[in-house]
């Protein structure tokens, strides 16, 4: 009597590894990669006194709205748009897959058939924590392009904070939960590591070290590079899912 409920639990933490839901989520996360290139063509266009050096100048730089002197740093960045357009397109990619990734996708690493096994509540939570922390830090790296560094707000500092602790975070709890599922949990695992590493050292130094700018992409590189990981391991399985699924479809109509 027994038998056919807890078939049918076992059943419903199965995820559908082929909907156009969660190929659009993983894309939407693997589209944060397009920040270097906007990054690299915003540096080429600097007009600041000095050549801009990513050592020590600060990412936010590149989108300060004015050319002058700001916070003792001489900024001038004509292509100020295309970075702040940048950030708040990496943060909708990251928003977007958050709402659109499913926990239970999450959980199993895209793997077709696995399932959650029914009553360990620790996974299936952990998998909804980075859904909540990636949704986060998206929104803070929208906070940041919508409001630069030198538009007189607070936001801007907030965003940047919210992006680099919930990011690093997200890593962190993905990687652990990708054990033993895909190799590329440890690279998301080590991106979470560096990152974090990173944020504690600017933490307790307050930035006050020879190149601010070299720790602040150390916070901030590996979380779109770790992110981007994630995206790409399920956009290549959802892919050949999909594929397999239309393949079996078709070879059963032609029976």
């Amino acid at each position: 009597m027994s038998s056919a409920p807890s078939a049918a639990r076992s059943m419903a933490f199965i995820p559908d590894t082929t909907s156009t839901r969660q190929y659009i989520g993983a894309w939407s996360v693997l589209s944060v990669l397009q920040y270097f290139a906007a990054e690299a063509a915003v540096i080429a266009a600097w007009a600041g006194p000095r050549p801009y050096d990513p050592r020590t100048g600060y990412i936010s730089d590149l989108g300060a709205l004015n050319c002058g002197t700001f916070d003792g740093r001489e900024v001038c960045s004509p292509l100020n748009w295309l970075m702040n357009a940048s950030f708040v397109v990496q943060g909708l990619g990251m928003l977007l897959g958050a709402l659109l990734l499913s926990s239970g996708l999450l959980r199993v690493a895209a793997i077709a058939g696995a399932t959650g096994q029914p009553g360990r509540r620790i996974p299936w939570l952990a998998a909804a924590a980075v859904r909540v922390l990636t949704g986060t830090a998206g929104a803070g790296t929208v906070i940041v392009g919508l409001v630069p560094e030198d538009a007189g707000s607070g936001w801007h500092y907030a965003g940047a904070v919210m992006y680099f602790i919930t990011g690093a975070a997200a890593l962190l709890v993905l990687g652990i939960l990708w054990l033993r599922k895909t190799a590329m949990a440890w690279l998301i695992l080590a991106c979470g590591t560096v990152s974090t590493a990173a944020l504690v050292t600017g933490g307790l130094t307050r930035m006050a070290i020879p190149e601010p700018g070299t720790l602040e992409r150390l916070m901030g590189y590996p979380i779109t590079v770790g992110m981007a990981t994630a995206g790409l391991v399920i956009a290549q399985r959802v892919h050949r899912h999909r594929r397999q699924v239309r393949a079996a479809a078709a070879a059963g109509q032609t029976l």
